[in-house]
């Protein structure tokens, strides 16, 4: 088969997923929000120093938009949204970058990423992912989400209907006239890097990739006993499964049936090895921790090498992966500065 082809028809299938547990199509709408005060952080959301040592932005300078892009029926269906741009007398169109938080935290914890690119000349714009920031009505929203989803298989909520959300933003951004549509790029830490993988695979809308601390196979965790630092993440689903299921232990087949019921296809035909090299020949930038337990380096040998084929096919040289040597699971102020020469490089106002 055609390669072009065959990604056409990885993409349909993903789509096809997607659409199947989801409630009915809404007309693309807006409604009007208010900027939150107070968000809500869930758990024990991992505090990066690196978010609090972004440089400050004068504030008054900017644009902020706080709206809800309905994106199908439902409370969760009502995606907030944050944009920040620099305040300008033309009316030129700007390049974007859509930022996406990690697990447990929301779409205010990326407020200093939104001011340092607004104030360079990028609309930048964030979002809550499923069950988080003003999805959430309680401090466990998010793990109470993924056991439903394992004991009714009605929803998706990690990674998948979040991903939804995103080809719906896209729409969303692609029919604004202050935004360059060639030009909008999306990055993302932890979940969210998983959340800018899985959209970018789906929509090429999204031109230039930066997933941070998120890029792993999960089949080759799997078959190298090498989970137990990614189910810790999001424990409770796996014990629920573990009990349902009559297992003493967390073991590899609880593992493997959790992820097949909650993201069908992730530790296999959606795997890393299959959807990241789909990417190409946009330009992509993968930042991982050399130690990250729940990125091991190991396991992204074929995804690397295949990804790197599909660029060397095209003869092109936006592929690139940076490994930070000694850091685990953590954003640091190196990545996010690697993360924004590359946007620069490929979308500069």
């Amino acid at each position: 088969m055609d390669p072009i082809e065959s990604e056409a028809n990885l993409r349909s299938q993903f789509l096809e997923v997607l659409r199947s547990r989801r409630s009915p199509v809404v007309p693309l709408q807006t409604l009007s929000a208010k900027c939150v005060v107070e968000p809500l952080y869930q758990g024990t959301p991992c505090d990066y120093e690196a978010m609090k040592s972004v440089p400050k932005a004068p504030i008054h300078n900017f644009n902020e938009e706080n709206f809800y892009l309905i994106t199908e029926e439902g409370e969760q269906g009502q995606l907030p949204v944050l944009i920040l741009s620099k305040k300008e007398s033309t009316h030129s169109k700007r390049p974007a970058v859509v930022f996406l938080h990690s697990s447990h935290t929301c779409k205010e914890w990326v407020r200093p990423l939104l001011e340092d690119y607004a104030s360079r000349g990028y609309i930048a714009v964030a979002i809550d992912s499923r069950y988080h920031g003003e999805r959430a009505k309680t401090p466990t929203a998010y793990e109470d989400a993924l056991v439903s989803s394992w004991k009714k298989g009605d929803t998706m909520p990690f990674i998948y209907d979040t991903v939804w959300d995103l080809l719906m933003l896209a729409d969303y951004l692609t029919a604004r006239e202050d935004i360059d549509n060639s030009k909008i790029g999306i990055l993302g830490m932890s979940l969210g890097g998983m959340h800018a993988w899985f959209a970018a695979f789906a929509d090429t809308r999204y031109s230039v990739v930066v997933p941070i601390i998120s890029v792993q196979s999960f089949r080759w965790a799997l078959d190298n006993d090498q989970w137990h630092a990614r189910v810790h993440s999001i424990k409770s689903v796996f014990e629920e499964a573990r009990i349902d299921l009559g297992k003493d232990t967390i073991d590899k087949e609880v593992v493997e049936k959790v992820w097949n019921r909650i993201a069908p296809g992730l530790a296999s035909e959606f795997d890393s090895d299959h959807t990241v090299p789909v990417i190409a020949v946009r330009p992509l930038l993968i930042i991982n921790g050399e130690v990250d337990p729940r990125c091991p380096l190991e396991g992204l040998d074929a995804t690397i090498s295949t990804t790197q084929k599909a660029f060397d096919a095209h003869s092109l040289t936006h592929f690139k992966v940076i490994v930070e040597p000694g850091i685990g699971h953590e954003v640091t102020l190196s990545m996010l500065k690697e993360a924004s020469d590359w946007f620069d490089k490929f979308l500069k106002p």
